[in-house]
């Protein structure tokens, strides 16, 4: 009897840091599980084997900030039966959809002493903004053990059980005293669970580095942040950094604008 065929597995990288990818490289000894259950067909943070699609499972990490990028995705989607997009780049934008609320000219030009070389678009956009997305996995770093779920979902037939609720509910889970009750700003309740409430753990005011919730109520949140001392700006810029392009923080930050 032939051997059953393995799923096929790509790792694709766009605009962004690599992070995310490392994050299944740091699996360490879960990872020769992976390998086991999987082809690694297509990963070049890891391998310079580099096999040709189709791909039943892609890991997509990092923005879309290029008209050759727009074009690369699209083809990655024609290639994958099934396609993940991983961490705050691929799912909101990431840090450089700062770019989106600023001339990207400008910065060009006071960066590259060549800026007419330069061949970028105007904004950084999710994944999903350009194709259809099957699952989308948040954070910044994302966290490894919900992407070994997803693998396990993927090879289970199953949608991933990551959760949905708030870092406050981690908090809780953790027997942290709330810190905004002690009298710092925290993003938390509208922020997604995935970290394990890092930062609040470190009586640290979370940063969103997860990205919204579902269904967060920032303005209730903002308004907290005023009354314990916040200004505009910092309501402003607390909502443009991980995740600025994704609509509930673009829009409280746009509230709270100059």
């Amino acid at each position: 009897m032939a051997p059953k065929r393995r799923p096929r597995l790509a790792v694709w990288k766009f605009a962004s840091c690599d992070g995310c990818q490392l994050s299944l490289l740091d699996c360490e000894d879960e990872l020769l599980a992976v390998a086991e259950a999987v082809e690694i067909a297509n990963f070049p943070e890891a391998s310079s084997a580099m096999a040709n699609g189709p791909y039943d499972l892609s890991l997509v990490e990092g923005s879309i900030t290029t008209a050759h990028d727009a074009a690369r995705i699209q083809q990655v989607r024609r290639w994958s039966k099934v396609l993940v997009t991983i961490g705050a780049c691929a799912t909101a934008g990431g840090i450089q959809a700062l770019r989106n609320f600023a001339d990207v000219q400008e910065f060009v030009a006071a960066v590259y002493a060549s800026p007419h070389y330069i061949r970028t678009l105007a904004t950084s956009t999710a994944i999903s903004a350009h194709v259809k997305v099957d699952y989308e996995l948040h954070g910044c770093p994302i966290n490894k053990a919900q992407l070994l779920e997803v693998l396990s979902a993927f090879l289970a037939g199953r949608r991933p059980a990551i959760a949905a609720h708030s870092v406050c509910f981690d908090c809780k889970l953790r027997g942290n005293v709330c810190i905004m009750v002690q009298g710092t700003p925290c993003l938390g309740p509208v922020t997604h669970s995935g970290c394990g409430a890092i930062c609040p753990s470190y009586n640290r005011g979370c940063y969103g580095c997860y990205g919204p919730m579902e269904q967060p109520n920032t303005a209730a949140l903002a308004a907290e942040w005023q009354r314990l001392g916040a200004s505009r700006r910092d309501i402003h810029r607390v909502f443009r950094t991980f995740a600025a392009a994704a609509e509930p923080f673009r829009q409280e930050s746009d509230a709270h604008g100059e």
